[in-house]
């Protein structure tokens, strides 16, 4: 696995999945669609902290610096 997210690209994941799971959890969003938007906040820090998001490979992205 070849780390493909960079710094930014981090940040802006890990600050969208707090943002996914404060709704969530204020019940802002409930229901199917708070439980969808929960999931993928879980996948945005997951990836963050792994610095691999396995879609960038099959568009042709990197964001990490060399």
């Amino acid at each position: 696995m070849k780390k493909n997210i960079g710094t930014v690209d981090k940040t802006i994941r890990i600050f969208v999945a707090a943002i996914l799971a404060l709704l969530y959890f204020t019940k802002v969003i409930e229901g199917t669609l708070g439980i969808v938007l929960l999931v993928f906040a879980v996948v945005f820090v997951v990836t963050s902290f792994i610095s691999f998001c396995p879609l960038y490979p099959l568009i042709g992205l990197n964001t990490r610096k060399k």
